[in-house]
């Protein structure tokens, strides 16, 4: 089959890879009819080189139909449409019982140190092969595809298996109070959903960043919106009474412009043998940790950080005495999309108010995949989201 494969970095390939088959009575293989470029590929097309090996199949954002089911999978049969979930959870271990299906205990990759397994993601969380594929093996399917009807179009459910479930759990974690104002940093893909969300439950919302494109299409869906500079903390302030907001979303992560020493910690790595760049990324600071800053700046006393953009440095250095001083909540992780699903569905209907049908801004072949990339972490042409048909 053809696939989206890992060669080095910046360099995506499109070719010939083996197709997945049964390998264990839970799995089950889907043809994938469309699939998503995330935020948090472009760490392993930018920074994560020493956790992949070439080759490596990307991708964690797909739906498509069921062609085969192994003797242990129930309520699943060839021919179901289903979208599946970026984590590999069981369903039944106890942090799955908690609702953690990013903890579950039956998948974790223990001897990394890490949680559940994912798709297409290093080999710190398994390197199981992933989505940007014709096929897909699915291993835990007894728990994790998630069937949706036939008939709308890929976009209506596709976001089920990362943008929703993560932008969900971002606005969950922010905990706003009532009537509160959050400020979004990073106005990609999922800061973009997480402002859709928050303002779907009568939050106010300030959206932050660099990209004009990506202001006017937040600022279109009622989002107010600053550009990325440095007066936009006290900008902030002035639009809150003077304390800040309530909560804060960092929907950027370990890539956020402004932190020049960080950027040089990056490029130094990327210039050592792969043994070596593990250890430099496990023990010194390696992120650009300017989004991280900010919303330390301008989350009132008392206020809520969620952090949902993907971070990956062991040793960042963090203003601790502030953190403290100002009582901030810090939540944070990798989202638990079972969790979230149930409360999501409802909103995927017709009348489509989180704007899911129009949400991608470029629908290209698996073959464009490379230079989809490119595009993508180039920020070019407008593109928030891009979604792959195989």
């Amino acid at each position: 089959m053809k696939a989206l494969t890992w060669q080095g970095k910046r360099d995506v390939a499109y070719g010939d890879v083996p197709d997945p088959i049964i390998q264990q009575p839970t799995d089950a293989i889907i043809k994938v009819t469309s699939t998503g470029i995330c935020g948090s590929d472009l760490h392993l097309y930018e920074v994560m080189a020493p956790y992949l090996e070439e080759g490596d199949v990307l991708g964690h954002e797909p739906i498509g139909i069921v062609t085969e089911v192994g003797a242990e999978v129930t309520g699943l049969a060839p021919g179901d449409r289903v979208v599946v979930p970026f984590q590999i959870a069981c369903g039944r271990c106890f942090m799955c019982d908690q609702g953690l299906q990013t903890q579950c205990e039956t998948t974790q990759v223990r001897d990394q140190g890490m949680g559940a397994a994912l798709f297409g993601y290093t080999k710190l969380y398994g390197q199981v092969p992933g989505a940007q594929a014709e096929y897909l093996r699915v291993p835990q399917a007894q728990y994790g595809p998630i069937k949706v009807p036939a008939g709308p179009p890929d976009d209506r459910f596709v976001y089920l298996s990362d943008v929703l479930p993560t932008a969900w759990q971002a606005v969950e974690y922010a905990d706003v109070p009532p009537g509160g104002t959050v400020v979004v940093i990073g106005l990609g893909p999922i800061g973009d959903m997480a402002a859709r969300i928050a303002m779907h439950r009568s939050c106010r919302v300030i959206g932050i960043d660099l990209v004009a494109e990506r202001l006017e299409r937040a600022r279109r869906r009622g989002v107010e919106t600053l550009e990325y500079g440095d007066d936009v903390a006290e900008v902030v302030r002035e639009l809150t009474a003077g304390r800040g907001a309530d909560a804060v979303i960092d929907a950027v992560g370990m890539e956020a412009h402004g932190s020049p020493v960080a950027k040089f910690g990056q490029q130094l790595a990327g210039l050592l043998p792969d043994k070596v760049q593990q250890r430099f990324m496990e023990t010194a600071g390696v992120d650009r940790l300017a989004a991280l800053y900010l919303a330390i700046d301008v989350v009132r006393r008392g206020g809520t950080i969620s952090l949902v953009g993907v971070y990956g440095g062991m040793a960042d250095p963090l203003p601790m005495l502030t953190i403290f001083d100002k009582q901030i909540q810090l939540r944070m992780g990798q989202a638990n999309v079972r969790r979230w699903v149930d409360q999501i569905l409802p909103l995927l209907g017709n009348d489509d108010p989180l704007g899911v049908d129009d949400f991608a801004t470029h629908r290209l072949p698996l073959s464009d995949g490379p230079a989809a990339y490119e595009m993508f972490q180039k920020k070019q042409d407008g593109a928030v989201k891009i979604l792959l048909a195989p």
